[in-house]
Parts: C-alpha cells; sequence; structure tokens
C-alpha cells in the first residue's frame, strides 16, 4: 500500500522548463466517511538548464517505483523549435481503481506496472511575444501489464490489450487546447463475462484557461482555472478522471475537493474552480487559503449516478519558512454532491508539503514575484491598485 501511495509522480511536460529546480514534494488525501483507493505522491524533482551543454535540459521526477525524465534540446529544429526524448516508467502507475456512485469496488480493482518512451517537439509561434504561444507535438509508444490484486475477484478477467510545477504559484496565466489520441495493440472485452470494453481508439479533446496573481502589498494569492474536455469513444482507460484535491498528481489535474481520487469517470465534463490564500501574521509565514470546486459532468456509460453537478469546497492552513524553502499546507475537504453509503456530502483531510533545494541560492524571493519579468504585469499591478 506504502509503495502504492508514493509511486505516482507528477510530471510538468506542458514545455522545456527553463528555471533550474530541486523540489521535494509530499501529498496525501484520506477520506473521513467511507473507503477510497490510495491518494498520494511523493517525489523528486529535478530540472536542470545547461545540462553537459548549454542547450540541453535535463528533467527529472524521481519516486521510489516511478522515473519520469525528459531531456530537451533547444533551438533543435529551428531557433524557435525545440526537441525533447522522454522515457518514464516503473511500478503502480497504471493501477486502475473502480469507483461507481461513491463506492470503491476493490474487487473490480487491479494493478498496473508500465513504461514509455517518446518524442516531443515545442515550438514559440511569437518569440518576441510578452505572453508566449507555443505549441506542442507529442508522440509516445506505452506498455502496460496488469495483475490481480489481492482482492480483485476470480471471476474477473484481465485479458485485454499550466504552470510550474510548485504547490502555490505566485503568478500564472494559461490558456491552452489539447488533443490526445490513444492507439491499442489489444482491445476488446474485460471483466465479468465480458461486461466491459476496451475501445482500439480513443480521443480526446480539452482546453484549458487559468490566471494566478498575488497582491503584491497585501500578499494575498489567488487563482480560477476554467477547463472543459470532451471525447470520443472513451473507456475506462481514457476517460476523464475527476475527484481528489492533489494538485501535482498529474500534468492536468482535475481536482474536487472532499471526493475520491478519480472518483467520478466522464466522457465530457466543465470544472470550475478556484483558490484565495492570505497570510495570517506580519511575517506572511502563516496562512490562510480556501478552494471551491464545481463540474457539470456526462458520465462514461456503466460509471454514471444521479446528478450531472458535482461541488466541493476546501480549507487548510499554510506555512512557508522564512527561506521560501519549506511550504506546509494542512487541510480539510467537503464534498457536497460526493455519495457516501446512498447519501450526499463525504469529509476528507490531507497535507500538501515541498522542500525547495534552490531557495538558498536565489535568496528570499518576495513570495508575489515571478521569475517572469514583472514590468510586463503592470496592467495587473494598475488593476489591483499598486
Amino acid at each position: 500500500m506504502l509503495l502504492i501511495c508514493l509511486s505516482a509522480s507528477a510530471s510538468a511536460r506542458a514545455q522545456i522548463d527553463p528555471e533550474r529546480r530541486r523540489l521535494f514534494q509530499l501529498g496525501y488525501n484520506q477520506p473521513l466517511q467511507g473507503r477510497g483507493p490510495l491518494s498520494g505522491y511523493a517525489f523528486y524533482y529535478y530540472n536542470e538548464p545547461g545540462f553537459t551543454e548549454t542547450n540541453l535540459t535535463l528533467r527529472l521526477a524521481i519516486a521510489p517505483v516511478y522515473v519520469d525524465s525528459e531531456l530537451g534540446i533547444r533551438h533543435a529544429l529551428s531557433p524557435n523549435t525545440d526537441l525533447a526524448i522522454g522515457v518514464a516508467g516503473g511500478g503502480f502507475a497504471d493501477s486502475y481503481s473502480e469507483i461507481r456512485r461513491g463506492k470503491y469496488l476493490r474487487e473490480e480493482s487491479f494493478t498496473g506496472h508500465g513504461g514509455e518512451a517518446g518524442v516531443s517537439i515545442y515550438h514559440r509561434f511569437n518569440p518576441d511575444g510578452g505572453i508566449p504561444l507555443n505549441g506542442i507535438l507529442r508522440g509516445f509508444v506505452h506498455y502496460t501489464t496488469y495483475q490481480r490484486d489481492d482482492v480483485t475477484a476470480p471471476g474477473f478477467d484481465l485479458r485485454w490489450g499550466g504552470r510550474e510545477p510548485i504547490m502555490l504559484p505566485s503568478l500564472a496565466m494559461e490558456l491552452s487546447a489539447w488533443y490526445e489520441g490513444q492507439y491499442r495493440t489489444e482491445s476488446g472485452p474485460f471483466g465479468f463475462n465480458g461486461d466491459r470494453d476496451l475501445k482500439e481508439h480513443s480521443h480526446l479533446f480539452w482546453g484549458r484557461a487559468l490566471f494566478a496573481y498575488t497582491l503584491p502589498e497585501l500578499k494575498h494569492n489567488f487563482s480560477v482555472s476554467l477547463t472543459a474536455g470532451t471525447s470520443l469513444h472513451a473507456d475506462r482507460f481514457s476517460a476523464y478522471r475527476l475527484g481528489g484535491a492533489l494538485p501535482l498528481v498529474s500534468e492536468f489535474p482535475l481536482t474536487l475537493p472532499g471526493y475520491y481520487f478519480q472518483e467520478l469517470s466522464a466522457d465530457r465534463f466543465v470544472l470550475l474552480s478556484g483558490q484565495y490564500a492570505l497570510p495570517l501574521d506580519r511575517s506572511k509565514q502563516w496562512g490562510l487559503m480556501i478552494s471551491a470546486a464545481t463540474a457539470a459532468i456526462d458520465y462514461l456509460p456503466g460509471l454514471d449516478q444521479p446528478g450531472r453537478r458535482n461541488s466541493g469546497v476546501g480549507a487548510g492552513i499554510v506555512f512557508r519558512s522564512k527561506s521560501q524553502a519549506w511550504h506546509l499546507v494542512l487541510g480539510y475537504a467537503y464534498g457536497i454532491d460526493a455519495i457516501r453509503d446512498g447519501e450526499r456530502g463525504a469529509h476528507s483531510v490531507g497535507i500538501l508539503v515541498q522542500y525547495d533545494l534552490e531557495a538558498d541560492r536565489r535568496g528570499k524571493k518576495p513570495f508575489w514575484d515571478p521569475w517572469l519579468n514583472p514590468n510586463r504585469w503592470r496592467g495587473f499591478d494598475w488593476l489591483f491598485g499598486r
């Protein structure tokens, strides 16, 4: 169980990261009602621009039984086009948890191990623009092997084929559209007497608008995001999975406070979420954070439940060390529409920890000050009264 909890590494592959980073990050959510799948991660994130050569960048996310890596080559194809080669793999990261109407069905869940290798192309369309416009093309081959857990039912057949990587970004803005196609070498029925199906190919289309800002004088930090997605031929392994409150559990975490990790499976959805944090003392080391999210969901057939709307709220205490090296969040979340034993409402608690080994090298950077040129954001400073 501990290995499963620690194996889910977070990847930040939206671009070749230009910032040197050495981070330890840990997150864990515990439901207070019912029994859900393990929700947690612990990993070391390493990003080194200028790795052996000035145009190379090495990115590593290392968990106890899983590694995600990418070697980026700047200007490999043109002055504005970079190339990257990625390799990832390890244990437990492809495990599947079956959840229907708020009930975690362990007898229909199983363990998955796997690995992948791929190539990515990053192109900057406006190299002189203050707000970057990027295009990303990625192709990869992924192999997964599945096995029964100790509680997987004997009759269940397994035969079938924007933002910085930190917990609380002080400044971020994103408007993006994405497509992902999945083509499988093996497909067909699985489960109890073939009662569910693995599609030969699935297609996902989604977009996200995100904005995060920190008020310069008050040091209040807030963020808001709107994510929407649809799909063609989605199945249990390609559907959108919503639920949980861990911000770095995946490249596009679809968080709903108070719900089990990836509790809801959707072939179409719209998710609106927001977060606000404010300091509680003069030193700005302690703070209060509140969050809320709501989603309208068209469920994957076979995993539907009453009501399309699902919402959750949360609150937590934030601590930052004076050097900005340590960040700690202790939180509580309530899933307003989560189903537990036939009733609505679910409680959970969680912890997030981040340790930045690069904090001393960068010095005591103000919490609101991004590594982007602040002069480019004078419009936002004016808007919020600076």
